[in-house]
């Protein structure tokens, strides 16, 4: 990320929001040194500008805000830190620093973004050790036989297994395809905005009209 530290004299903010609710949980303020702390401990760290020093959030509570994702805004100068707390976030003993409670307000299913989020850091940082970045090494057309043959365990499991089995090899199927998604510049959003377009009623009726005209192949 291009993170502009100069444009307020060494820091930017840094709203920390919990990945899974979407609430809002706080908000800090890091330099250079903070965000690079964070990256290699995967736990939250600002700059207090009071103490003039480096803080990690917990450090002294045991609250941490586990690091899932962080995002630069359009003018590069303002982070948006996806979490998953430790307990409550701020030092009053409350879920955020508003006074709000952080309840589960999201469904499941945007758990998928989150995902593709942390599949895609796999493929810029290619960890060692780690299964995603074997695959991505392996190239596209492992990754798209791995999909196939998930595929096949999942059929198997829908016409002879329980519905257990079928909802774990389902999951596998889905964590491959994102991984090939991901492989060919792809996001699961994708997918689901095509399948938005087809639910319009008239999606066929478009798509005929289309090909009369010569401009579908």
């Amino acid at each position: 990320m291009n993170i502009d530290f100069e444009k307020m004299g060494g820091l930017v903010p840094a709203i920390i929001q919990d990945a899974d609710t979407r609430q809002v949980l706080m908000l800090g303020f890091m330099n250079e040194e903070a965000y690079q702390k964070t990256l290699q401990t995967g736990h939250v760290t600002f700059w207090s500008r009071t103490r003039q020093t480096l803080w990690t959030k917990g450090e002294t509570s045991g609250n941490f805000l586990n690091l899932v994702d962080m995002k630069i805004d359009c003018d590069n100068d303002t982070l948006l830190v996806k979490v998953h707390p430790d307990g409550p976030t701020c030092h009053t003993g409350t879920d955020t620093c508003w006074g709000e409670d952080n309840v589960q307000q999201a469904s499941p299913l945007h758990f998928l973004g989150e995902l593709q989020s942390f599949i895609d850091k796999r493929k810029e940082e290619m960890p060692e050790g780690s299964y995603t970045t074997s695959l991505f090494t392996k190239g596209i057309n492992k990754i798209a036989q791995k999909v196939g043959e998930e595929a096949l365990e999942t059929v198997i499991e829908a016409t002879n297994g329980t519905k257990e089995h079928l909802v774990y090899e389902a999951s596998d199927l889905l964590y491959h395809l994102l991984v090939m998604l991901t492989e060919k510049g792809l996001r699961i959003e994708d997918v689901a905005a095509e399948l938005q377009k087809r639910h319009d009623p008239n999606w066929d009726k478009k798509r005929r009209e289309a090909k009369a005209k010569g401009t579908m192949k």
